[in-house]
């Protein structure tokens, strides 16, 4: 039997990670381990192909349907799951799914061995003013008061910015809302929760 018709035969000719019908194709999931070539690799859509092999692209309202996707007893869909829902988690949804999940532990170090990678490969690395890694998602605390910008605001010393988002082009900038507004930050002046 081919891995094409192993793959439709556990997938049931639909999108491990979305549902679709349409134009479904073999995904090798990256960094896997010495396992059987169908345990490494799942069945896909194109639109899903697309934003994985292309972060950059990734539309958060499409991968809503890791929500169901994420509870596959298949550990690759379960790590690609992961690695997106990882990579989405300055939406906020995403990281309550992660804290949701379940995975084995073999499983879950698969899924982490991609994320460092793929980490790496960016060569941005926003620390806090202690020098603690921050990513994206994290809460933080700010150790000063600082002035907004463009505004009367002063964020004041103590308040906590839950979610953050981190700048692509600068490690010293990250995002969150203060007092409902969404803000710049320099990480010299925030320490992680």
């Amino acid at each position: 039997m081919s891995l094409e018709q192993d793959l439709r035969d556990r997938s049931g000719n639909v999108c491990e990670l979305s549902g679709s019908t349409e134009d479904l194709d073999i995904y090798a999931v990256p960094n896997s381990p010495d396992l059987p070539e169908a345990e490494t690799h799942i069945f896909i859509s194109e639109t899903c192909r697309k934003q994985l092999e292309d972060k950059a692209t990734a539309d958060p309202n499409h991968w809503r349907c890791l929500n169901d996707s994420m509870w596959s007893t298949v550990p690759a869909v379960q790590v690609v799951a992961y690695r997106m829902l990882h990579h989405l988690k300055a939406e906020g949804w995403p990281q309550d799914l992660l804290d949701m999940m379940y995975m084995e532990e073999e499983v879950k170090a698969w899924a982490k061995a991609g994320i460092s990678e793929e980490t790496e490969t960016k060569g941005l690395v926003h620390r806090d003013s202690n020098g603690v890694v921050l990513e994206a998602g994290d809460s933080v605390v700010l150790i000063k008061d600082l002035k907004v910008k463009g505004s009367s605001m002063v964020a004041k010393q103590g308040t906590a910015v839950r979610r953050i988002s981190l700048d692509h082009e600068n490690e010293k900038y990250i995002e969150g809302k203060v007092d409902g507004q969404q803000i710049v930050l320099v990480t010299d002046y925030v320490k992680k929760i």
